[in-house]
């Protein structure tokens, strides 16, 4: 099978991709997707199977296989059944999910992680490369198949066998640390927490300046949505962890009354966090916060999207904390890759469910238990029983801060279509109300990531309705705010979590045809609901699922630390913030410690079995006691009758110990459950 590229002039396609192929393409489309490590190479030349670039040979059999895989499921009528009219199309995995050439990126996504055989060239999208330089061309040769020249190094990144190298030496001094001990002291806990805070306090400007330079963030935006809340979290760590690593006593039963029993809190290990582009601070800080207080060995991987915070906190954290303890892993693909090839013991992940998907393979293969923040489209339904000024000044807070760049951010407005322009219209005069005429010069509108996920939201307003906005400037990454009406169900803008300045309204005529829209969709990482009628909302609650819920705002149960943050199905799974952070990053010990006293009580459980004992332990464990402390008073006698009455076998005190229990139940004092 011979795999051609029609010539264009255009730049290659540089993506995080896997293979796909046409034999039989329209004129002027693409039909080679070759992946050479970490980037898709479109280079205006003919590849056939068995001619390869030069690239090593675990790459070649991985190319080769998934080829073979491709041609097992060919349709004999041509073409791949998933490649039918555009073959540009590519799975880009970070935190927004596709690419701009991407086409079907849900369908591809599931058919090329399913096959077998990929899991290792899934493992290699965890992080986005730089942009690719143009690709050099050799002269064609006598033969058929002609090759490039030179490939694009693997910029801001290792070599293979190095990154490996580099990340078994972290990963094990870190547990070599952690085996120590010397982290496992509360105090020894507080003083690094503490260290955290004056790092926080006394690099503040860096800190500003790193998040401005990557996401242009004002210093005002960007202390209050990523410094202020790794302060607050660090103060309600210091001042509640001595409570929370404390042994908590459990309940008793009639037979451990005079026993130990308690659950003791203890570090898991070593763990992974890796962070996300869009909060690249806070993101970070917040997970390391829980798992330092738990006594926690933690590597950390930020996002090298948002490069400049990344390296920032590469060259903060050694200067403040322990450094074998809590190292900081940057760069691309072959350290991620590399290190989701160690074992930890917990994984944190914050991004896309694509590349969730793939964090969870990884782990599996070690039993390592994870934490997977992911996003979806997050929907927020308005009642016509509302205030709509205010539901739309809080809506278009929370959908267009950060540019729309927020896993939590309302993706979608479900309304009535009699309120549908009057929603428009108060959030067109909320917009002018925070940024002005001019949002493009407002310091408090900020701009997408990188040109990448500039083009990807931009090829969202493909043949929709604009109400509002549109305007964008790909040199500064800018997109206006944008407002979409009358969209419907099946458009492209509703297939994918959108992450962008994007707010498609879409119309239903009641709340039961807005929970059915939800909940046909994936399970959401937060659903929002405006009305005056708090049954609605309560309805609306109990009859959907999604991570978190708020009524009558946006995002706000993001900042309050008592309630947990996760997703739940293709949202997420687990949870972080304040207490539930130190819980997902410890080991609920169970601990029960007896004397060696008293072992007439335990015969019970020794052989030879009888009817008789197997009476006498049902009364002793399915009875339940309820008047307190004379409760527990009646529990330590009847305790020490059975001990008598098992000890010496004599049928007098077993008839005085049958007459006590009597009239204990005679009396009230015991309940039979």
């Amino acid at each position: 099978m011979s795999l051609t590229r029609t010539e264009r002039n255009r730049p290659p396609l540089r993506c995080c991709c896997l293979i796909s192929a046409n034999t039989k393409e329209p004129e002027g489309q693409d039909s080679v997707q070759v992946w050479h490590g970490t980037s898709l190479l479109t280079d205006g030349m003919t590849w056939e199977l068995g001619h390869l670039p030069p690239v090593c040979d675990a790459k070649y059999k991985l190319w080769q296989k998934t080829l073979r895989l491709k041609d097992e499921n060919f349709t004999g009528s041509g073409e791949w059944p998933l490649w039918k009219t555009d073959l540009q199309t590519a799975q880009c995995l970070d935190r927004a999910p596709t690419c701009p050439a991407c086409k079907d990126a849900n369908r591809i996504k599931e058919s090329v992680f399913a096959s077998a055989g990929q899991e290792a060239a899934g493992r290699a999208l965890l992080a986005t490369p730089s942009p690719a330089p143009p690709l050099q061309k050799a002269a064609p040769s006598q033969g058929a198949h002609r090759v490039p020249a030179a490939f694009p190094p693997q910029s801001r990144s290792e070599e293979p066998r190095a990154a490996m190298e580099r990340m078994q030496q972290v990963v094990a001094r870190a547990r070599g640390a952690f085996n120590s001990g010397r982290c496992r002291s509360l105090e020894f806990r507080l003083q690094q927490l503490k260290a955290l805070e004056r790092m926080v306090r006394e690099k503040e400007k860096e800190i500003l300046a790193a998040i401005k330079a990557d996401l242009h963030k004002c210093g005002h935006n960007a202390y209050s949505h990523e410094i202020l809340g790794v302060l607050g979290e660090l103060a309600l760590t210091m001042d509640k962890l001595p409570s929370w690593a404390a042994p908590r006593p459990v309940k008793k039963n009639l037979l451990t009354m005079r026993d130990e029993a308690y659950i003791c809190p203890e570090p898991l290990g070593v763990v992974l966090i890796i962070g996300a582009w869009n909060y690249p601070f806070v993101l970070v800080m917040q997970p390391l916060i829980g798992a330092i207080a738990a006594g926690n060995a933690v590597v950390v991987k930020p996002s090298e999207i948002s490069e400049n915070t990344a390296q920032l906190v590469a060259d903060l954290l050694p200067q403040y904390l322990d450094r074998e303890l809590y190292p900081v892993v940057t760069g691309g693909v072959p350290e991620t890759t590399e290190l989701l090839t160690q074992r930890f013991d917990h994984i944190l992940y914050t991004g896309n469910s694509a590349v969730g998907k793939i964090v969870m393979a990884a782990a599996a293969k070690h039993l390592t238990p994870v934490t997977l923040e992911l996003g979806g489209k997050s929907p927020c339904y308005i009642d016509k029983d509302c205030d709509l000024a205010v539901a739309c000044r809080r809506i278009t807070w929370g959908k267009y801060m950060n540019c729309g760049q927020t896993c939590i951010a309302p993706d979608y407005v479900l309304c009535d279509p009699s309120i549908q322009s009057k929603v428009v219209e108060n959030i067109k005069a909320t917009l002018q109300e925070f940024y002005g005429e001019d949002v493009k010069s407002s310091p408090d509108y900020e701009r997408i990531i990188n040109k990448r996920h500039f083009r990807r939201v931009l090829g969202l307003l493909e043949g929709q309705k604009i109400a509002h906005g549109g305007e964008a400037d790909e040199a500064s990454c800018f997109i206006a705010p944008t407002i979409l009406t009358d969209v419907s169900p099946e458009s492209k803008v509703m297939e994918e979590e959108i992450f962008g300045p994007v707010l498609p309204i879409l119309t239903v005529r009641s709340v039961e045809e807005a929970i059915e829209f939800i909940n046909r969709r994936e399970k959401p990482l937060a659903l929002y609901v405006f009305s005056n009628n708090k049954k609605l909302i309560k309805r609306v609650i109990s009859e959907t699922s999604s991570g978190g819920v708020t009524g009558n705002d946006v995002i706000m149960h993001f900042f309050l630390s008592t309630l947990p943050f996760g997703g739940v199905g293709n949202s997420g799974m687990g949870a972080y913030h304040g207490k539930h952070s130190f819980e997902t990053f410890s080991h609920r010990r169970a601990c029960l410690i007896k004397d060696l006293k008293m072992e007439g009580t335990n015969k019970l459980r020794y052989p030879p079995s009888s009817q008789k004992k197997v009476d006498w332990a049902k009364f002793f464990l399915l009875k339940r006691f309820n008047k307190g402390r004379a409760g527990l008073v009646i529990l330590a006698l009847l305790g020490i009758v059975a001990a008598v009455i098992i000890k010496n076998h004599q049928s007098v005190l077993k008839r005085k110990a049958l007459l006590i229990v009597l009239a204990v139940q005679r009396l009230g004092w015991l309940s039979v459950w």
